[in-house]
C-alpha cells in the first residue's frame, strides 16, 4: 500500500490549526516532541473516562482494568522492539530517567551483594561515551564517574558528522565497564553503527547502553538483533504522550541490577531493618506509575505499526533527500552532519550566513520562520559539546516526521531565504 501522507495528516488534529495571524501550522520540530494522532488522544480519554484506578493494588473491577491496560502496554512495547519477554521492559517517565536508572543503579552496586559485581565501577575503570550525545547520555555518566572515581572517555566526531571509530581499540579496552551511545543523533541525524560498537564492547566484557529516543520513532528497532544490554526511548517522540518512557534490559542483567528508586510496588518484603525487592520489571517502578500514559503509548505503538515503520522510513528518506538538495541551493547555509541520506535520520541542524561572514543567530532564524507559521528549534539542542566540536554555540534545527510533506520543506527553505533578506544578506 502506498504511503498516503494526506490521509495520515487527517489523524493529527493539531495540524489543521493556524498560528501567527492565521497562517497554516508547519510543524518541523518532531525531534523535540512529535504531534499526537486522534487515536492516542482517544485512548487516554477512554482510560480516564472509563477505567481510571491505581494498578496492582486494587481488587475491584476498575483496578483490574487499569492493571490490564498498563501491563498490556508493556506486552505491546516488548513486541514492538523485538523481545518476547515483557519483564525486560521497564516504564520510566522519559529516556533521561531510563539512562539515569542504569547509571545510578551501577553506582548502587558498590553496596550490593556479590551478584552485582558486573555493575561495580571504581578507580581504574573507564566509562566510554561519544561527543555527539544528548546531555541525558553525558551527565549521568559524568556523575557516575565522579561518585566512583572511574574515568570518562569518549569517541570524537568526524568533520562530516560521523562517529570517529579510528581509535576504537584505544577507547574500548579491558578497563572499560560501560559504553553508552546514541542510536541516532538528535543534532546531526547520524545513525551510529551500534552493532559494531556493541561487539567490540562485549569482547572486553563491557556493558552497552543505547539512547534510542531519535531512532525508535523512525525505523524498525530490534534490541536483540542490535546485541546491546540496555536500550531506552521515550513515548512523546513516537506520537505518544509525555510522561512515559521505556528502558529495555536483558533479563539476566535486570535480575542482579540494584534498585534505582525506593518505594511502593518495587519491594517484596519490608522490615524495619531491611527490605527485599520485587523481581524485574517492578523492582524499578517505584510508586504510582504513569498509567494513562501507558495506555497512550500502547495506542501510539498501534498507530505507527499500522502505518508501518518501513513505510515511514521510506517517506522520510524522500523528504530528507528533498530537504538536503533544496538547502544546498541556499548560499551561506551550512548543514551539520552527513549531506547524504544513507545512515542518516531527519534531524537537520544548520547555521546561516547573513552576509560578510556574519552568522544570523539561530534564535533570529527561528523567529522569522515562526512568523510564517514554520515551527523549528533553535539552540544547542541539549548537545552543547557537539556544537563546540563544530565551532559554534547554537544551530537551527528542522526535524521531519511521517506527517510532513515536500511542500512544507519548500516553505522552510523559502522562510530561510526570507531570514537572510531580513538580516541584510544580498
Amino acid at each position: 500500500m502506498s504511503f498516503d501522507v494526506d490521509r495520515i495528516r487527517k489523524d493529527f488534529p493539531i495540524l489543521a490549526r493556524t498560528v501567527r495571524e492565521d497562517r497554516p501550522l508547519i510543524y518541523l520540530d518532531s525531534a523535540n516532541t512529535s504531534q499526537k494522532p486522534q487515536q492516542v488522544i482517544d485512548a487516554i480519554d477512554d482510560y480516564y473516562s472509563r477505567h481510571n484506578a491505581n494498578i496492582h493494588r486494587a481488587t475491584h473491577q476498575l483496578g483490574e482494568e487499569a492493571t490490564e491496560a498498563y501491563e498490556g502496554a508493556r506486552i505491546k512495547v516488548a513486541g514492538f522492539i523485538g523481545t518476547r519477554d515483557e519483564s525486560e521492559v521497564i516504564f520510566t517517565k522519559n529516556i533521561s530517567e531510563g539512562l539515569n536508572l542504569v547509571a545510578y543503579a551501577m553506582g548502587n552496586a558498590a553496596t550490593s551483594g556479590p551478584e552485582a559485581e558486573r555493575f561495580r565501577v571504581g578507580p581504574g575503570d573507564e566509562i566510554v561515551i561519544t561527543e555527539m550525545e544528548h546531555h541525558s547520555n553525558i551527565v549521568p555518566w559524568q556523575l557516575l564517574a565522579q561518585r566512583t572515581g572511574a574515568t570518562l572517555r569518549w569517541f570524537g566526531v568526524t568533520d562530516d558528522g560521523r562517529l570517529d571509530l579510528d581509535r576504537i581499540d584505544e577507547l574500548i579496552t579491558e578497563r572499560t565497564k560501560v559504553v553508552a551511545l546514541a542510536h541516532q543523533s538528535n543534532v546531526l541525524g547520524t545513525i551510529n553503527p551500534v552493532r559494531e560498537v556493541a561487539a567490540k564492547a562485549h569482547a572486553v566484557g563491557a556493558l552497552v547502553v543505547v539512547d534510542g529516543a531519535q531512532a525508535v520513532p523512525h525505523m524498525p528497532v530490534d534490541v536483540q538483533d542490535l546485541g546491546v544490554d540496555f536500550y531506552g526511548f521515550t513515548a512523546h517522540k513516537l506520537c505518544g504522550p509525555t510522561g512515559i518512557g521505556v528502558l529495555w534490559g536483558r533479563r539476566e542483567l535486570l535480575e542482579i541490577l540494584p534498585p534505582f528508586l525506593g518505594g511502593g510496588e518495587m519491594i517484596e518484603t519490608v522490615w524495619m531493618e531491611r527490605s527485599t525487592y520485587a523481581p524485574p520489571p517492578h523492582r524499578f517502578e517505584a510508586g504510582t506509575m504513569p498509567i494513562a500514559e501507558a495506555a497512550g503509548l500502547a495506542a501510539a505503538v498501534d498507530y505507527v505499526t499500522g502505518v508501518g515503520l518501513d513505510a515511514v522510513r521510506a517517506h522520510e528518506r524522500d523528504l530528507l533527500g528533498h530537504a538536503l538538495e533544496a538547502m544546498a541551493e541556499v548560499p551561506g547555509l551550512r548543514v551539520l552532519g552527513p549531506l547524504e541520506t544513507a545512515n542518516r535520520g531527519t534531524a537537520i541542524s544548520f547555521t546561516l550566513d547573513g552576509g560578510d561572514g556574519r552568522e544570523i543567530h539561530p534564535h533570529d532564524v527561528s523567529q522569522v520562520l515562526d512568523a510564517d507559521g514554520v515551527a523549528v528549534r533553535a539552540g544547542h539542542h541539549c548537545a552543547r559539546p557537539l556544537h563546540r566540536r563544530f565551532g559554534i554555540n547554537a544551530s537551527t534545527r528542522a526535524s521531519l516526521y511521517l506527517y510532513n510533506t515536500r511542500d512544507e520543506i519548500d516553505a522552510l527553505v523559502d522562510g530561510i531565504r526570507q531570514a537572510q533578506k531580513f538580516f541584510g544578506a544580498a
